[in-house]
């Protein structure tokens, strides 16, 4: 059929609708040389009358359906094709969301786009365009590609913009003098007009003429704003002769408006033309939050987190669980509606197939979601279209099994939100508001009225933990608990929060969350106690991934105690305030779940504390060893500016003996952080003072003490700490225990506390190891090279928690817990086994993989070693020439452990082999071993260890 034939026959068509639509969609098929729907004789991703069932024997949910590519609905000539819209969205979830939606009169076709993620596009082809070639491709396209016609715009990126220019708008009346929460609460109710304008709930045109008059006259703009205001405020409200909707809910309580200027004007004018009607509500408040909060200002442009993400736990605490039920449900009703009409059926009124429908209903309509730090509102949005689309499905379902379906009235009551923010707390309830009209306007029905906002006091502005008393504060009954509590690691507390609200949160959760723990535990904590007095089902929050080990485990393992961890993400990328960093997203459930534990996007029976599963081994058993203690050590914390460079510090020590006959090189070491350990050595001293020289002692190196006097005092009289201030020519911690031991021995080992890889490297004895190293007190090559061994590898990376995506190494946590193989512990002197075969082979794979490593660092032709200007410090390895430090630059540790399993690793990979199979060897085990039989070996050694 050629576009002319099909013009001139359905131009003179006079059937209705219904007669005509199967011929005139077959046409279509034939003039686009498209299969028609009777080609799938099984209707399964093809077909007319799509949705008719065996109950009912009604029309479908639409008149022709292709999977994947449209819904299509006809209307007869000059219908209502909004209605015939409405008719597909409503029915959109149960045709598996169809990218188009296609309404067709016969004399045009309209396709509008129905992608989650995008703005939506509108294609209007009357019946004559389709003689024009590029018409007739897009109708094409529809049936053969419909990825051609997906908007390329997104609703992230529509948000973006329009917080990028309230942003804008918020910081110039902030710059007059406004104050910010004055700014954000009239920011708030503008933007919500533009959405209630884009989406009709406003008379037509009416914020627009708002802006034009007020741009004609801005000294008048507050009163313009004000009269607006105030009549959405009140039911009855008029602007003029125009009657303006009862809008209530609280964001217009009065008729407070700020200002404008002719450029503040212009600016909203060009935010209006925005479709705001797509604007996307889980991350609209993230987005606004720091346009509108001075604090937060410097996170504009920052990543935020995507709906994506949130949903990993929104899924299974709230829809998961309900849509299990509704299985259920479903399931009694179509074995009621099975029955023969002499059957029992409905006896009493209980069993009856719409009183099982409605009861299913009313358990939507009463579920409450509590996210008890809920920001601005993205959890909130997201579980209320969880709910919202779980009781449309199952009215759509019943109605198709012949029930009278009822109107949705789930709302934004059913979410209860605590936020200590007031900024974030307005822009949660704004958010929920948004995402409940846009809900009903995409699933065809009509929005909300008479008021269209309810009030959301179930967000309330205060601390979800204290009282402002100091009291252990209450959260309301809920049955499912989700968010993303802030996190704050334990050493950070009081600098953040201060000494008095720090010791009345130790003293409320005292015994039930270690006071080292992130801040995130405490919400993880009152969640579990939530569960446990069964003011809530499940719960399912956001935390950093150090959960999974040292004193934040801890509530973890009252969590296991009481509950039930059903689904874990343990290493996470996410977004927070603006940064990225790593969490683990945990979700648990009292005792009775029948839910299928979920770890990682995988099935496992048990998901343990250290959010590792039961198809491995349960690590978090295992216990510090006494064989391993006072071995690893955290290295020195400075806590000020005591470091300098090599050159500053070798002037130091050449000059003469000072007035107390001492020389400066007692007061300093070369200083070694993990970058010094992962990259090149950055030759940096630090002055050390030590732990007991007095200030008076101190202040005859005279050269050292100036400096101290200069970089270090001014800002340790700022800390909080009293003895800090007092002794503030020392270092906050100088680990007197570690010193003493390393100046013992002519080497020690150290590694990195958090890096890529686990590298560990030979440090000479006079080299302070910084804090951001772990210093092991050993000098011997067999000791290193079971530490460097994979089977230390594997332990460190399993019972360790990670920084980002950067493993973290602790002298408790990692170390004292690895056994050694039997007769080659830590607490020997390495004397004791030196002369045993298995030592000395681990020892020699050891020496050859460093003695090769260090050839590769510093090739002699690219380095020299230069004495140091006093005796008794190590040697320096400097670079021959400018090209030679250009080539060096890239020769470090990390970069090197990159390259393994690559053909440029192999010597390396070969090195690492032969001193796997050494330690093996020394356990008596073979060198195939895989990870979780390694594993399972090295808790077995552990638990007999700690048993003797």
């Amino acid at each position: 059929m050629t576009p002319a034939e099909f013009i001139a026959k359905w131009q003179s068509n006079t059937r209705t609708e219904h007669a005509a639509c199967q011929e005139h969609f077959i046409d279509i098929c034939h003039l686009l040389g498209e299969p028609t729907p009777n080609s799938d004789p099984t209707g399964e991703d093809y077909a007319f009358e799509k949705g008719a069932t065996k109950f009912t024997g009604a029309d479908g949910w639409a008149d022709v359906w292709r999977r994947n590519c449209f819904a299509w609905e006809y209307k007869k000539k000059r219908g209502d094709q909004d209605a015939a819209h409405r008719q597909l969205l409503l029915y959109a979830g149960p045709l598996g969301n169809p990218p188009l939606l296609i309404v067709s009169d016969i004399a045009r076709i309209v396709i509008r786009t129905n992608w989650t993620n995008a703005v939506t596009e509108t294609h209007e082809i009357p019946l004559a365009e389709l003689a024009n070639p590029l018409r007739l491709r897009l109708l094409k396209w529809a049936f053969s590609d419909p990825e051609q016609l997906r908007p390329a715009r997104s609703r992230q990126a529509l948000t973006e913009q329009a917080a990028a220019e309230f942003a804008e708008l918020a910081r110039r009346l902030r710059a007059r003098g406004h104050a910010p929460q004055a700014v954000a609460h009239f920011v708030n109710r503008l933007v919500f007009c533009m959405f209630a304008d884009d989406v009709g709930l406003l008379p037509a045109g009416l914020f627009d003429q708002m802006l034009a008059i007020a741009r004609r006259r801005p000294a008048r703009s507050t009163h313009y704003a004000s009269l607006l205001f105030g009549a959405m405020g009140q039911s009855g409200g008029e602007v003029g002769f125009v009657a303006v909707p009862w809008f209530n809910g609280g964001l217009f309580d009065d008729a407070t408006a700020l200002p404008l200027e002719v450029p503040d004007i212009d600016l909203l004018a060009r935010a209006a033309k925005l479709d705001w009607a797509e604007i996307d509500p889980s991350i609209l408040g993230t987005l606004f939050e720091r346009g509108l909060d001075p604090d937060k200002r410097s996170q504009l442009g920052a990543h935020y987190t995507d709906r994506t993400k949130i949903e990993m736990l929104i899924d299974p605490v709230i829809r998961r669980p309900l849509l299990v039920e509704w299985q259920a449900v479903k399931a009694r009703i179509e074995a009621a509606l099975a029955r023969p009409p002499n059957g029992r059926r409905g006896r009493n009124g209980g069993e009856t197939p719409q009183a099982l429908y409605h009861g299913f209903l009313e358990r939507l309509r009463r579920f409450r979601v509590l996210d008890p730090a809920c920001g601005s509102g993205n959890f909130l949005y997201l579980g209320l279209q969880a709910l919202k689309d779980l009781e449309h499905r199952a009215s759509v379902e019943a109605e198709a099994l012949g029930l009278q379906r009822e109107f949705p009235q789930v709302g934004p009551e059913t979410m209860l939100g605590i936020e200590i923010n007031p900024y974030a707390a307005e822009l949660a309830r704004v958010s929920v508001w948004i995402g409940h009209i846009q809900w009903t306007r995409r699933h065809g029905y009509a929005a909300p009225s008479d008021p269209v906002l309810q009030p959301l006091d179930t967000i309330e502005c205060r601390d979800a933990i204290l009282t402002k008393d100091g009291q252990v504060a209450e959260w309301p009954v809920a049955d499912a608990i989700v968010g993303n509590p802030p996190f704050l690691g334990g050493k950070l507390l009081r600098r953040i929060l201060g000494d008095d609200y720090c010791d009345a949160l130790f003293a409320a959760f005292a015994d039930r969350v270690p006071a080292e723990a992130d801040l995130v535990c405490y919400w993880f904590e009152f969640a579990r106690s939530q569960l446990a007095a069964d003011h809530a089902k499940d719960v399912g929050l956001v935390a950093t991934n150090s959960i999974r080990g040292g004193a934040s485990r801890e509530v973890l393992n009252r969590i296991r105690q009481s509950a039930v961890i059903h689904d874990a993400w343990s290493d996470e990328a996410w977004t927070v305030e603006g940064a990225a960093v790593r969490v683990s997203l945990v979700a648990f459930a009292g005792p009775g779940i029948a839910t299928p534990a979920v770890l990682n996007g995988h099935p496992t029976s048990e998901i343990f504390s250290n959010l590792t599963g039961s198809n491995g081994v349960d690590l978090t058993q295992a216990v510090p060893l006494a064989d391993n203690r006072g071995v690893a050590f955290m290295g020195d914390t400075k806590g000020g500016a005591f470091d300098v460079p090599g050159e500053v510090a070798r002037r130091w020590l050449e000059m003469p003996r000072n007035a107390n006959g001492r020389a400066n090189a007692e007061v300093l070491r070369p200083w070694v952080n993990g970058m010094d350990l992962t990259r090149r050595p950055s030759d940096t001293w630090i002055i050390d003072f030590g732990w007991s020289m007095s200030q008076e002692e101190a202040a005859y190196f005279s050269g050292p003490f100036a400096h101290v006097v200069a970089a270090v005092q001014p800002e340790r009289a700022k800390n909080n700490r009293e003895t800090y201030r007092r002794f503030w020519w020392r270092h906050v911690e100088p680990r007197p225990g570690l010193l003493w031991k390393i100046d013992q021995l002519e080497r020690f080992m150290a590694t990195a506390r958090v890096a890529k890889h686990r590298l560990f490297v030979w440090l000479p004895h006079r080299t302070l190891p910084d804090s951001a190293t772990i210093a092991i007190t050993r000098d011997d090559d067999t000791g290193f090279g079971i530490l460097h061994s994979r089977f230390h590898e594997l332990w460190a990376l399993r019972m360790g928690t990670s920084l980002e995506d950067r493993p973290r190494y602790t002298p408790t946590t990692t170390f004292e817990t690895f056994p050694f193989p039997a007769g080659l512990t830590p607490n020997l002197p390495a004397a004791s086994y030196a002369d045993a075969p298995r030592a000395q082979a681990i020892a020699a794979a050891a020496r050859e993989l460093v003695e090769r490593r260090d050839a590769w660092l510093n090739p002699p032709e690219l380095v020299e070693r230069v004495p140091e200007v006093v005796p008794g410090f190590p040697d320096r390895i400097i670079p021959r020439n400018p090209k030679a430090a250009a080539i060096l630059k890239a020769r470090t540790l990390t970069n090197l452990y990159n390259m393994r399993g690559t053909p440029e690793g192999v010597w390396l990979d070969n090195l690492h082999r032969a001193l796997d199979e050494a330690v093996a060897a020394a356990y008596g085990w073979s060198a195939a071993l895989s990870d979780d039989e390694v594993l399972a070996r090295l808790l077995e050694l552990n638990l007999a260890r700690a048993a003797v």
